[in-house]
């Protein structure tokens, strides 16, 4: 069976051109069951996806029926689309966009169990939603029997994947996968050829601190170019997350890329707020979203938001960085670039 690699299409980087972002609308369900959390939920993602039209265009899924409504709020300009839906995290229902650098589109349908099959989650019409938009935006679709999110993998395009160990390696997904097969096969389906790997992601991440994803790499790490990756950093040592990202700070100094370079780690402190809800919080500057010409940041009416956003300047001096209220977002289990996904240009 042939693979994405093989036909020469890979995994392009967030910061290259898109021709578009993905997201889709919160419907009710086990993260939203309260109405008053429905509404401000939408609420928020609208506010993610106004910010992002100023850069490119919009296209929203929304469940059957609900388009008009979620139109009412979307505001002009933004495309809605109405499927079957269980949950609102595009980033790791939707598909992976490739590229081959001839003008072709392709994507890849990791297999989805609903964050390791999580007792909350529910993925019936969400592990069909990677081909539906593959299968809109025109791109040949690649299926994977790994079962993985986007947002459990961050490439810089040259060549490195960071990954995390409590994700693809998790019984709760890839029981029976070895370190080596799921390396192939994440090779085989982004164009990749060397694997760094985190052991875990922030504490507020995992049970039982509510919906967590198991440890997904993009609220602790990502590319900001080839060789520079930024990292969340927890400074105040009452915090669990301390000394795990003191840990994955130390692992990524020390790593080299695809290329052999040895990175550059950018660190980014974390909000001053170490508690939600009687849980440790895991509020993340890391989780952002490039679109073209602008970076959409997480915002959380703290203190250290403005020094998340000048780090953030200063390293895409091009872009305009703006601020989004990002806490109903969180405390939905997930970020800005988790309710996003790119499709590059071709």
């Amino acid at each position: 069976m042939t693979t994405p690699a093989a036909d020469g299409f890979r995994m392009p980087a967030e910061w290259t051109p898109h021709e578009r972002t993905w997201m889709a609308w919160p419907s009710p369900n086990p993260t939203f069951e309260d109405p008053d959390d429905l509404r401000l939920s939408r609420m928020a993602w609208a506010s993610v996806a106004r910010a992002v039209l100023r850069f490119e265009p919009v296209t929203v899924v929304c469940g059957p029926g609900q388009a008009v409504e979620a139109q009412a709020l979307l505001g002009p300009g933004i495309d809605t689309v109405e499927r079957e839906l269980d949950d609102a995290w595009m980033r790791d229902i939707g598909p992976t966009f490739l590229t081959d650098g001839k003008g072709r589109l392709a994507a890849v349908d990791w297999t989805f169990n609903g964050w390791g099959a999580q007792d909350w989650a529910r993925w019936e019409h969400d592990a069909k939603i990677g081909a539906y938009v593959s299968d809109l935006a025109g791109a040949r679709t690649y299926a994977s029997k790994l079962v993985n999110e986007g947002g459990a993998i961050h490439v810089d395009g040259e060549g490195t994947v960071l990954l995390t160990e409590t994700v693809q390696l998790g019984p709760e997904r890839n029981p029976h996968w070895s370190k080596e097969e799921v390396e192939a096969e994440i090779h085989a389906h982004l164009g990749t050829r060397k694997a760094i790997w985190l052991p875990r992601g922030l504490t507020g991440d995992y049970p039982p601190h509510g919906f967590g994803t198991l440890g997904h790499v993009d609220i602790v790490a990502a590319f900001a170019r080839p060789g520079v990756v930024v990292a969340h950093h927890q400074p105040d040592p009452a915090h669990p997350d301390h000394e795990v990202t003191k840990e994955v700070i130390g692992l990524l100094k020390s790593a080299t890329d695809a290329r052999g370079r040895r990175l550059e780690v950018v660190e980014v402190p974390a909000p001053t707020v170490l508690e939600t809800d009687g849980h440790w919080a895991d509020y993340s500057y890391i989780n952002h979203y490039l679109c073209n010409g602008g970076l959409v940041l997480c915002g959380f009416d703290d203190p250290r938001d403005e020094i998340a956003a000048g780090i953030f300047r200063r390293l895409f001096p091009e872009r305009t960085v703006t601020l989004v209220d990002a806490r109903t977002i969180f405390a939905g289990g997930g970020g800005i670039h988790c309710i996003t996904q790119q499709q590059p240009k071709v």
